[in-house]
């Protein structure tokens, strides 16, 4: 049994030495002129200099605010089209996908990983079939799900923009 504990440990600090490997570096500089190509229609989160953050899709970049569909309402800024002013911007978090690699093999593994399970407890936890597949059913479909979130935070990349004068 001890074994099992060990092998579930390092597989366990295996995956959170993973995520751990993606810290994050400093920032990106980048102009004023040069971020509308750059974050133009993508979804941000911008840092204001009073701590507060505005999430949503950036629709255009102007010479003194950047036009935005505010996903989320917070004080000063309602949800919908909204005008974040230049001064007040502090940070940009922008928000990009990197492919499908990590929402493909989450899904895989989760479903492995699901079936193997679930037909485990199923087999050793069930008396009749009548509570074995719902049961084995629920665990297989909850671990697959999981699976695939997991991996779409793998996919997901945020780049820290700054703006310097």
């Amino acid at each position: 049994m001890t074994e099992k504990f060990r092998a579930v440990f390092l597989i366990t600090l295996l995956c959170v030495g993973q995520k751990g490997a993606l810290a994050e570096s400093k920032p990106l500089e980048l102009k004023w002129n040069e971020l509308a190509p750059m974050i133009g229609g993508h979804h941000v989160a911008l840092v204001l200099t009073d701590g507060t953050t505005v999430k949503g899709e950036v629709a255009a970049v102007r010479e003194e605010a950047i036009l935005m569909n505010v996903s989320s309402a917070v004080s000063g800024y309602a949800k919908g089209n909204g005008s974040i002013p230049r001064s007040s911007l502090a940070l940009i978090n922008l928000e990009r996908r990197r492919g499908a690699w990590g929402r493909t093999m989450g899904t895989v593994i989760g479903v492995l990983v699901g079936l193997a399970v679930g037909g485990y407890v199923a087999a050793t936890k069930t008396n009749s079939a009548g509570a074995g597949i719902p049961v084995f059913l629920g665990i297989a479909s909850g671990i697959s799900v999981a699976g695939y979130f997991a991996g779409r935070g793998l996919d997901k990349q945020v780049t820290q923009i700054k703006v310097v004068p």
